[in-house]
């Protein structure tokens, strides 16, 4: 995101006010023998990323940070009292670049970082986190972006924020051992980031699938996926690759965790958005006509944040029309226009 004011030239027709945050609530859970779950309540939003935490009698590892520092640190208070004697989050596994897996690792400093060279690339492209503050938190809240920004992400502080220096990059497969727990790291094509990656815990059946999976249940609302890279076949191809492993324990990047059968569900979730928006282009429905259809349709309301439509609509256009990516401004303002036309309809949007 560029936080020029230049290429933001939105009318100021939003009203000028900035959202108030609920506090977030970690929650630490167990799913398996020395494998917990960092859950953040409210469980949806953006940024409200899942975490996991892995301890042996010799060694302990995170499985993704927090989005900020505040977060990050209420998880390690959590995590201390579950640590051997002796022990400290030696390992840092990422499954993919976005900030809300990462950008939490300063509570964990001496931590060895791990992640694909593929995420390596995605993360020097990516507006860094002092940038992303200033843009959050400078932007104007009287125009659209900026109303969007202040809404979702002013909850979250980076203004110091620095980037790690990984211990180790990867492409293909490789085994970590934490102690006595051995996880393996395998990356994926090109799908919710360029450099994801899954990590499966063999002799606990537990799979961490990172943003290949967003997860909602009957009992548990979610958000929406949002997909930066694709095709969604290659986020549907993930989630089989998630359920090859043999994993019972599904731990999404974002929502509740979930059995086999919650994956599958959510593969059909993915299934049906991809047909959807390949029968509206073919019909040659614009994008942004296309993600306003399948939005208002609400066939699966227990998802919230229906706008990042726009972002994984765009980029199945995108590969079908073989055309260049979307300036991430451009993106951005397709997201907020969507949110306000779902929240007032037949209001004008501010252009």
């Amino acid at each position: 995101m560029n936080a020029d004011r230049t290429d933001q030239a939105i009318t100021r027709t939003v009203p000028a006010t900035r959202t108030p945050h609920a506090p977030v609530r970690g929650e630490l859970r167990p799913v398996a023998d020395g494998v917990h779950v960092w859950r953040p309540l409210p469980g949806v939003g953006w940024g409200l990323a899942n975490c996991g935490l892995l301890t042996s009698s010799s060694s302990a590892a995170w499985i993704d940070t927090p989005y900020d520092r505040t977060l990050a640190d209420q998880f390690l208070a959590l995590s201390r009292p579950l640590l051997a004697e002796g022990t400290a989050i030696d390992w840092l596994l990422v499954t993919h670049g976005n900030g809300d897996h990462l950008w939490g690792w300063e509570a964990v400093p001496d931590a060895r970082v791990v992640y694909t060279g593929a995420a390596a690339a995605h993360i020097a492209h990516e507006p860094d986190p002092c940038d992303l503050h200033r843009l959050v938190h400078d932007a104007d809240p009287d125009t659209l972006v900026g109303w969007y920004l202040s809404r979702h992400f002013g909850r979250y502080r980076w203004p110091e924020t620095q980037l790690p220096q990984p211990a180790l990059t990867f492409s293909g497969e490789v085994e970590i051992a934490v102690g006595e727990i051995p996880v393996q790291l395998t990356q994926l094509p090109p799908a919710h980031t360029t450099g994801d990656l899954i990590a499966y815990l063999p002799r606990q059946q537990v799979c961490f699938s990172g943003d290949i999976v967003f997860a909602a249940t009957e009992d548990e609302a979610g958000d929406h996926p949002v997909h930066w890279a694709g095709p969604l076949e290659n986020v549907i191809d993930g989630c089989d690759r998630v359920l090859a492993t043999g994993a019972t324990v599904i731990v999404p990047g974002h929502g509740p965790v979930l059995d086999r059968t919650g994956v599958l569900a959510h593969r059909d979730y993915l299934c049906h958005l991809r047909d959807r928006v390949h029968t509206l282009h073919a019909a040659g429905v614009p994008a942004p006509e296309a993600a306003h259809r399948i939005a208002a349709e609400n066939h699966h309301p227990a998802l919230h944040l229906p706008e990042r439509l726009s972002i994984t609509v765009g980029l199945q256009y995108r590969h079908l029309d073989a055309s260049a990516p979307t300036p991430m401004l451009h993106q951005m303002q397709a997201l907020a226009r969507l949110a306000w036309q779902l929240e007032h309809p037949g209001v004008p949007v501010p252009s």
